[in-house]
């Protein structure tokens, strides 16, 4: 299964069948698609030819962005159990958001790099925690917003003491 997010925000579903074809809206199509290394895409469908381009890919959400001509289209792909965890209502709970960040041993607070409100990406330096003579960057464990700095500059934490809480 394939769902497709068209530039205007339209939601379709596409059934990929074993013949290589797919179904939208009981119209069955069977594109023609080469792959090139360079992210470029060939498709001849229906009689008209395209040129796509892979702009970025999520494994993590089996999303992809393509580009074709001016207009940028994600297509997110779901297997039979992506699609049995929506049913179940268990896929959002599966989404990574951030949560409280909690310092992983003690130490002293060097550096916040963040205040109340930031928006963070997963992997942003969030705190800098110097232990046993060693500075250790936390990073964001996933996308969110800071809620509360409960610690600051100079600050002595605990082991598991929370240091940032998240939205």
């Amino acid at each position: 299964m394939i769902k497709i997010t068209t530039p205007s925000g339209k939601i379709l579903k596409a059934k990929i069948k074993d013949d290589g074809s797919y179904k939208i809206d009981d119209h069955i199509h069977t594109p023609d698609i080469i792959a090139y290394e360079n992210g470029l895409l060939h498709i001849l469908l229906d009689k008209k030819s395209y040129t796509a381009e892979v702009i970025s890919f999520d494994p993590e959400n089996k999303t992809y962005k393509i580009r074709i001509g001016s207009k940028v289209t994600t297509l997110q792909l779901q297997d039979q159990y992506d699609i049995l965890l929506h049913e179940l209502g268990m896929d959002e709970a599966m989404a990574k958001k951030a949560s409280d960040l909690k310092a992983p041993m003690p130490g002293l607070v060097v550096d916040v790099s963040v205040k109340e409100g930031d928006e963070v990406k997963k992997g942003d330096k969030i705190l800098v925690l110097e232990a046993m003579k060693m500075e250790n960057i936390l990073k964001a464990a996933a996308d969110g917003v800071v809620k509360k700095i409960n610690v600051s500059k100079t600050n002595a934490v605990e082991k598991n003491q929370v240091l940032i809480e998240f939205q």
